[in-house]
């Protein structure tokens, strides 16, 4: 059976991933080593980190010790020695009072944006999220997202809910499935998409047409 060609995203994504693997063993910088082995797991890397760090904050101090980042670090997947996990986390306790704010840590990792860009997936962010409440849901995408030209909804395969979770679970993350995009999330995954194009023209022309943006 012959390949489906491969679109312009799916070439720019493997692109990223294979410069990214690349440039791993040049880098000493723990930060630097990190936000590339998450670029080399796709657009979704960096999503992933943020979905794990998140998840793991279960009293809502938004700071994490040595141990549980060890733990975050592991559950991810990603393969970084102890002493590396150690330097990294040394590296964003700044007073050295043994604990790390990972939101400042998760933004340190994802890969810069210009403020076009950032201007850009704000826009796309404040359309889904009618209900303002910095979280979209199925129920917010509906008659934001169209679904009237999708193939399958067309020949009868997929319903308009089942097409708009397939939406949603691009966000999502398989160690935090819980049907709902916040905005660090939708940041952290269009960080890693913006990753993987170089020229603004296009993304902003991609963002505009995924999003129906004006």
């Amino acid at each position: 059976m012959a390949n489906r060609p491969r679109t312009a995203s799916t070439r720019n994504e493997e692109d990223m991933m294979a410069i990214a693997r690349r440039k791993i063993s040049q880098t000493t910088d723990p930060v630097e080593k990190l936000r590339l082995l998450c670029l080399s797991r796709g657009a979704a890397g960096i999503m992933g980190m943020g979905k794990v760090f998140r998840r793991m904050d279960d009293d809502g101090s938004h700071s994490l010790n040595l141990e549980e980042f060890t733990k975050g670090i592991r559950e991810t997947g990603l393969k970084l020695t102890d002493e590396d996990t150690e330097k990294l986390f040394q590296a964003f306790d700044k007073d050295d009072e043994g604990t790390i704010n990972y939101e400042e840590f998760l933004v340190a990792i994802r890969p810069k944006m210009n403020d076009r860009r950032k201007k850009l997936v704000d826009m796309a962010f404040d359309k889904l999220d009618k209900t303002d409440d910095g979280v979209v849901t199925l129920d917010d995408l509906k008659g934001v997202y169209s679904v009237q030209k999708h193939p399958k909804y067309q020949s009868g395969e997929m319903t308009e809910d089942q097409i708009l979770n397939t939406v949603i679970k691009k966000f999502e993350n398989n160690t935090s499935v819980d049907g709902k995009i916040t905005m660090d999330e939708f940041y952290d995954y269009y960080a890693g998409v913006s990753a993987s194009i170089d020229q603004d023209a296009y993304f902003d022309l991609m963002m505009r047409n995924a999003w129906g943006i004006k």
